[in-house]
């Protein structure tokens, strides 16, 4: 089986990279998991819900995610390749082995994720995921690295600790129903039969656990510090497709609670972490100074959307997978860019930087392409997927939770706005540009294939695109 030859393989590349000190080794094995990374997403989409290993099965909504996976994974190996070559002059063989270890360790634990059939074997790929992003968070081995890492290793073990008492309440709810299998395929066929008491018990640990993968309320701070200390290629698939573990996980829970009783419950849950989630985004956008984590703000906005429409439910679900789905490849594009700001300005205070179109006009270009489209402005895609969510919304009847979240993504786009035109228009307060590095424009091209990518999926989606996002859908409704 596919999936099988990718553990392995992918564990065995990971393994080479962490001892390898050969730097043609190093991105020749670096390479072969590409090769190997885009002929697990080709097979699993010619063998859709088909099981695999027990354990997997390539759902709609998986088999989205993990095609994402695969086209964000490609730009973010190559700026990791120029981050380590070009941008961080402190590097080691030992590092640089180290970094692409704990990138393919990453990509392959969410890739797999995606694909779990089975909520245990979920959780574990899940823990897998804290253990690369911690190498990466490390990175920089100084003691802000430290200290975001301490933070994130702490956090994530209280969540793991929280789904792994939820898997508990919930094997209870099976027991009682006398079901033996916990894969989310049984659970859904034998929702009738579920306790409801530990059911809801259940559903409240996952959730509040998997909110820290996704960048939600409770516990949104472990993914702010992560990807703020990690290096930015990294950081680019902690606000990519990390964040989308979190979702596939939490959807896949709620999409047995849309069958029960619970479902009302469920969603005013939902709802109150996801307006939180958009008033704590409101709050630091319009404060942050740190470029940063103004985009790490920036994911905990979307994911209180993507909740919203989930929880609203209609179009709202179909719009919440669309914006995942587009989100997966705006913000790496954002993150992606940031090695080229570092670059220029060795600062990522919004105090040192300014007049970015006049150092690096391809970037600058990406920079306001990248608002525009994380802002939902036409034409961004998101703008297709924001504007659904919020009819969903209105269809039902969440009048002013609409008008709430209206006005504090007003905010959000002011606070976003005045910090991205300072560094693209305003001159900085003092700068030697005798330093400033000559970036070629084909940096940038990965980006602007993203960001392209993302409107082009929104206003003109292929068929079968559509099809894997309805028949995701119907997993709830």
């Amino acid at each position: 089986m596919m999936i099988g030859i990718f553990i392995i393989g992918a564990f065995i590349i990971s393994s080479c990279l962490f001892l390898n000190r050969n730097t043609i080794v190093n991105y020749s094995l670096v390479s072969i998991f590409v090769v190997l990374l885009l002929g697990l997403g080709f097979y699993e989409f010619r063998h859709i819900n088909i099981s695999e290993l027990v354990f997997f099965k390539p759902d709609s909504l998986g088999l989205l995610l993990l095609l994402a996976l695969c086209i964000v994974s490609v730009p973010v190996l190559f700026h990791g390749y120029r981050y380590i070559e070009k941008h961080n002059a402190d590097e080691t063989p030992q590092s640089r082995g180290l970094f692409f270890a704990a990138i393919v360790l990453l990509i392959s634990a969410c890739g797999i994720a995606y694909l779990s059939n089975h909520i245990a074997v979920t959780w574990i790929f899940v823990e897998i995921t804290t253990l690369s992003a911690s190498a990466l968070i490390y990175h920089h081995r100084n003691i802000r690295a430290l200290e975001g890492v301490w933070k994130y290793v702490f956090i994530c073990a209280i969540s793991i600790t929280f789904i792994y008492i939820g898997i508990l309440f919930l094997s209870l709810a099976l027991k009682q129903a006398g079901v033996d299998d916990m894969s989310f395929d049984s659970i859904r066929q034998n929702y009738n039969k579920l306790n409801l008491f530990w059911l809801k018990l259940s559903f409240l640990f996952i959730f509040t656990g998997f909110t820290a993968k996704l960048g939600l309320v409770p516990m949104y701070t472990a993914g702010i510090d992560a990807k703020d200390k990690a290096p930015a290629p990294a950081g680019a698939l902690l606000a990519s497709v990390l964040m989308n573990v979190g979702f596939i996980s939490i959807y896949r829970m709620y999409a047995i609670m849309a069958h029960t009783p619970l479902r009302d419950w469920a969603n005013m849950i939902i709802i109150i972490a996801a307006l939180l989630s958009v008033f704590v985004a409101s709050v630091y956008m319009t404060r942050i100074k740190n470029i940063k984590r103004m985009f790490a703000y920036s994911g905990i906005e979307h994911m209180g959307l993507v909740m919203l429409g989930l929880a609203a439910g209609g179009v709202g679900v179909y719009a919440a997978i669309l914006h995942v789905v587009l989100h997966t490849l705006i913000k790496p594009s954002l993150f992606l860019q940031y090695n080229q700001i570092y670059w220029v300005y060795q600062s990522k205070s919004m105090y040192d930087v300014g007049s970015y179109f006049k150092y690096n006009k391809a970037g600058a270009i990406v920079v306001l392409f990248g608002f525009i489209s994380a802002s939902a402005m036409p034409p961004s895609g998101l703008f297709v997927s924001e504007f659904l969510i919020f009819q969903s919304l209105f269809e039902a009847h969440y009048i002013l939770i609409l008008l709430s979240v209206l006005l504090l993504l007003t905010m959000i786009i002011w606070g976003f706005g005045s910090n991205i035109f300072k560094l693209l228009f305003t001159p900085p307060t003092s700068i030697d540009e005798s330093r400033i590095p000559r970036i070629s424009p084909w940096e940038s091209l990965p980006q602007y294939v993203l960001l392209a990518l993302a409107v082009y999926l929104a206003y003109n989606p292929h068929e079968m695109f559509v099809t894997l996002l309805q028949d995701a859908v119907k997993l709830i409704q």
